[in-house]
């Protein structure tokens, strides 16, 4: 199983996240479970607007460096630009979890360094994978875990429609 994360913060989020995983469709990266969209209050650099985030279980035969380089494009492609650490995006794409894949490299760490910190990637991944197995816990344990203070700030919204083919 893999999972992506998708974010959003600038222009239409909720198109932003739809024309993504459009693009990943294209690029053989079939999505094949959604969370729910779930808007989430910023973390690290807070002056910017809210962000819409959401879960995606994904099939491809990509390896995982390969699928990096793939929502890599995706992200160019939908007007992505680094400008500074945290700061606002038109979509972010980044790899959970990696058919149970321990991976350090340069460029790619999975499982995700920090997603067991973070409300905006355990609410919509325990949504789609609450049994799912990460650092010997389950995603929906260490979201319950999580202090109130850092879980009021992440609101589902709905799912976005027409996306799983």
């Amino acid at each position: 199983m893999i999972y992506i994360a998708l974010g959003a913060n600038i222009g239409e989020r909720a198109s932003q996240l739809s024309a993504a995983i459009d693009e990943m469709g294209k690029m053989g990266v079939a999505v094949t479970k959604q969370s729910s969209v779930y808007e989430t209050a910023p973390v690290g650099y807070t002056d910017q607007p809210s962000f819409y985030n959401m879960v995606v279980e994904v099939e491809t035969h990509q390896s995982a460096t390969d699928l990096l380089d793939t929502l890599q494009q995706i992200e160019r492609r939908l007007g992505r630009e680094r400008l500074f650490k945290n700061g606002p995006r038109t979509i972010d794409l980044d790899i959970l979890f990696y058919n149970g894949e321990d991976i350090q490299s340069e460029h790619l760490t999975v499982p995700h360094p920090r997603m067991q910190e973070r409300a905006f990637v355990l609410a919509p991944l325990a949504e789609i994978a609450p049994e799912l197995v990460v650092r010997g816990r389950t995603v929906a344990s260490w979201l319950a875990d999580l202090p109130m203070a850092d879980r009021q700030d992440v609101v589902r919204l709905q799912l976005l429609t027409n996306l799983v083919k």
